[in-house]
């Protein structure tokens, strides 16, 4: 058995592998290209987050679903660039927004240079990402435009919070969608379209993305109330210090309101005091842990993820379907 991608992903097909990591090194390498700079300071600030390493995860996507069509065709390694740059951009961009001083295990940007740069370098690689789109033709560019502007609707709606009478869990999984299952549906999206795949395997593939992608997001949710590794990429409990509303704590709030058990109500006053204090944070997570909520937000993972995987049952049975519906389980793993 060999192993390729984020998560362990598992690859019993050796042709498969093999093309897969060709694949993935030529993205590397795009993204060491598309971020160079003729002045130096750019190329530091801009190849930050690239060298810092990643899952890949959005490229090695872009190479499963090319193996329905064509996967050598010029156009998907550029599409699995882009969508990485489009990725590595937000979270320059993310981390101004968190205040966040650490990603991918060093330094963020703003924490290194300041949130100017931070955030200009982010437009920098959407300028980068955009320049190669434009080779990929005028479809490939409006695409991305309606993904982009989907995950920066998903972005504001989540700093704007749920409209009155909107029930927040709701809320928060529609901007999941946006803010997260865009872009992992179009790079499923981009690997079958520029391979040529069929436009029903081409529609299929989407759609499993954009669960997908959730699935990913609310598992990392679970990681971070549940994980004591940094399996997440972040330390356990950063989102909960940092006020970000995930989906353990916004079902506690929502056990707390319709029922108003005592222990629930304590626990949102908790959660609602200043827990950048170690020992609130300290107790806030341990009592998280044990909470019912947090059962349902991997039940809610789960969901997710098998949504993903039943919408591939039309695809003709081949190595990259059983890699792809290992990603499902490799997502359900992360939130165990």
């Amino acid at each position: 058995m060999t192993v390729v991608g984020p998560f362990g992903l598992s690859v019993r097909d050796q042709a498969l592998e093999a093309d897969v990591q060709t694949g993935l090194s030529a993205v590397e390498a795009g993204l060491l290209d598309a971020t160079k700079s003729e002045v130096p300071f750019i190329t530091d600030a801009a190849q930050h987050l690239v060298k810092a390493g990643g899952k890949r995860f959005r490229p090695l996507l872009v190479m499963l679903a090319a193996r329905f069509g064509d996967p050598y065709a010029p156009g998907v390694v550029p599409s699995a660039v882009v969508v990485e740059l489009t990725h590595l951009a937000t979270l320059y961009h993310d981390d101004v927004m968190d205040e966040a001083d650490v990603r991918r295990g060093v330094p963020s940007a703003n924490a290194r240079w300041g949130n100017s740069v931070a955030v200009l370098t982010g437009d920098f690689l959407f300028a980068r990402a955009s320049h190669i789109l434009a080779d990929l033709g005028p479809e490939a560019v409006r695409i991305q435009a309606v993904a982009f502007e989907r995950l920066v609707t998903g972005q504001i709606l989540e700093t704007a919070g749920p409209r009155d009478g909107r029930a927040p869990v709701e809320h928060y999984l529609d901007v999941m969608a946006g803010k997260t299952g865009s872009l992992v549906a179009v790079s499923c999206r981009f690997g079958a379209m520029m391979s040529g795949a069929d436009e029903r395997v081409v529609g299929v593939l989407t759609q499993y993305g954009e669960r997908l992608g959730v699935a990913f997001q609310l598992a990392d949710d679970v990681l971070d109330i549940a994980s004591d590794s940094h399996e997440s990429g972040k330390t356990p409990g950063t989102d909960l210090r940092e006020g970000i509303p995930t989906l353990p704590v916004l079902l506690v709030r929502a056990q707390a309101e319709e029922h108003g058990l005592p222990e629930d109500l304590e626990l949102v006053e908790l959660l609602d005091g200043d827990l950048t204090d170690d020992a609130r944070h300290a107790e806030a997570l341990a009592r998280l842990r044990v909470h019912p909520a947090l059962e349902q937000a991997r039940r809610d993972t789960v969901r997710y993820a098998e949504e993903a995987r039943a919408l591939l049952a039309p695809l003709p049975d081949c190595a990259a379907k059983a890699a792809l519906e290992e990603l499902c389980d490799a997502v359900v793993h992360r939130a165990g």
